[in-house]
This record gives C-alpha cells, structure tokens and sequence, in this order.
C-alpha cells in the first residue's frame, strides 16, 4: 500500500475517503450539531426578508381596494359571485351588491377583485 501512495500523485490522494482519526467528527455544516439552529436561523431570515413584506403588501393592496368601492363597481366575491354594488356605504362593513335577479348583502372583506364599472348603475345615481 504505500508502495501505491508513493506512485499516486497529491491530487489522487484527495480523492481517496479516509476514515477521520479515532475522537474526530467529520467535518462540514451537516455534520456539526449546529446544524439544526443553523437551519432553523435561515428560515427565519427567510420569512423576515421574503414573506413578512410581501403578506403586508398584499394587505395594504385589499384595504386599498375595499376604501374605493363605489356604486356600480362590478366586483367579484371570494365565493365566486359577480355582482354589481348597488349601495355601499363608507364606514360601514356591509355592502349590498346585485347579481343577476338576486340582491345580496356582503361584508366588505370578501370582495376579492373590482372587474370594472356598470353603465347603468353608475347611471341610476
């Protein structure tokens, strides 16, 4: 064997796997036991960089939308109801939207999308 050594040059030696000295851990990330807080810290800076701005943004943009519904905005639900609003009125936490021969009281809160304007509603004010 160490005939063998002595022929092989530097490089092939690396790339031989021994087995670490008696006492010794492997070395590398995986292998410490810090592992898993290292783990555990990353996906925490995940959230805060990636998630946590991007949930407050997409807040800001549905309180936005709620403020500015007005009376023949066509909207549609969370429920997958289209409908056109035919009385809303600030402060209030209902609206009230038509949507084909039926009226129906809603909360603010499940209007996902505002698809345009009704003509003749906006009209009839």
């Amino acid at each position: 064997m160490s005939r063998l050594k002595k022929a092989m040059p530097m490089s092939y030696s690396l790339l031989l796997a021994e087995d670490p000295a008696p006492g010794q851990q492997p070395g590398g990330l995986v292998g410490s036991p810090m592992f898993p807080f290292f783990l555990v810290a990353l996906m925490l800076l995940f959230w805060v960089v990636v998630i946590l701005p991007m949930s407050r943004r997409q807040k800001k943009e549905q309180e936005q939308l709620l403020a500015t519904l007005k009376r023949g905005a066509k909207v549609l639900t969370s429920a997958g109801i289209v409908g056109v609003v035919v009385s809303a009125k600030d402060g209030e936490d209902e609206i009230v939207i038509r949507s084909e021969d039926a009226k129906l009281r809603i909360k603010r809160n499940v209007v996902v999308q505002v698809l345009g304007t009704d003509a003749a509603e906006t009209a009839k004010q």
